[in-house]
């Protein structure tokens, strides 16, 4: 059983400066929820109650918001404003909570590779907050992808399909289809241009991975940009025969630039605040 949930969340936020300057980009709210919020929820709607967050400087908005004010909480006992906070402290009562800093942005890669002393040796799902994911209506991402590990036992990376135009911006795969939507993983290129693609397949921020993927990172050397990309280390396990990228039932909007934040809010006040 797969427990523990790692955010990786040290980053800096550059595409929606100014307003990250300041704030962590994960805090930014969708609605009146922050963007981890939402992740956190759907890792605990997957079973995953061991929750872990790599941050950074200027992070401590993180540590704060999963934690109890009692303050405001005594300020609203008694009131109507009270059922504002359930959802919050469902997920400090249901889940536990660990931090460790990553002190310099060296990739996705490395800051997976931060959070081992937190995970150990066992499988854990990885959550990128500004990938908001929903299903309404159905299983979430993660639970979707909790079962297939569960019959595969091997990484998994959720996958969608991009316009050829936009490779340049996502991790990019190449794979053998042994059931629909449902890929064993031959090749994984990090933001090809267009004309390089190995196809439209791009990899979003939803993955789970098997614990030697610790010792494939510390095996991997700079790549794209002078960081250690996650790819290049899902490529040694791939070569292996163990990756699966999967087409995700759900719609994913990246929250990390203003369209698609936009979209974001958008689509959660018309299905999930229409009581607001």
């Amino acid at each position: 059983m797969i427990k523990k949930c790692l955010f990786p969340a040290a980053g800096y936020g550059t595409r929606f400066l100014p307003a990250t300057k300041a704030m962590p980009k994960e805090m930014l709210a969708v609605v009146n929820k922050p963007l981890i919020q939402y992740g956190v929820e759907e890792a605990l709607e997957a079973g995953l109650t061991e929750i872990s967050i790599v941050t950074g400087r200027g992070k401590r908005a993180l540590e704060d918001h999963f934690d109890i004010s009692y303050e405001l909480e005594h300020q609203i006992k008694g009131t109507d404003k009270e059922k504002y906070l359930v959802g919050i402290r469902k997920l400090i009562d249901e889940c536990s909570f660990s931090y460790t800093r990553q002190t310099e942005m060296k990739g996705l890669g490395h800051a997976i590779l931060s959070g081992r002393p937190l995970i150990g040796n066992e499988a854990f799902a990885v959550v990128l907050a500004d990938d908001l994911c929903v299903n309404p209506g159905g299983d979430g991402v993660l639970e979707q992808m909790v079962k297939l590990h569960k019959q595969y036992k091997c990484s998994i990376v959720a996958i969608q399909e991009v316009p050829a135009d936009q490779t340049h911006k996502y991790g990019v795969i190449a794979g053998e289809e042994i059931k629909p939507g449902l890929f064993r993983v031959t090749d994984m290129v990090e933001k090809p241009k267009p004309e390089d693609a190995p196809s439209n397949l791009a990899i979003i921020g939803r993955y789970i991975l098997t614990p030697d993927i610790f010792e494939k990172i510390e095996q991997t050397e700079p790549g794209k940009g002078g960081e250690i990309q996650i790819t290049d280390a899902l490529m040694k396990q791939a070569a292996e025969g163990n990756v699966l990228a999967y087409k995700f039932k759900g719609t994913r909007f990246d929250c990390g630039g203003a369209a698609g934040y936009v979209e974001a809010t958008n689509f959660c006040f018309e299905h999930f605040y229409k009581e607001l």
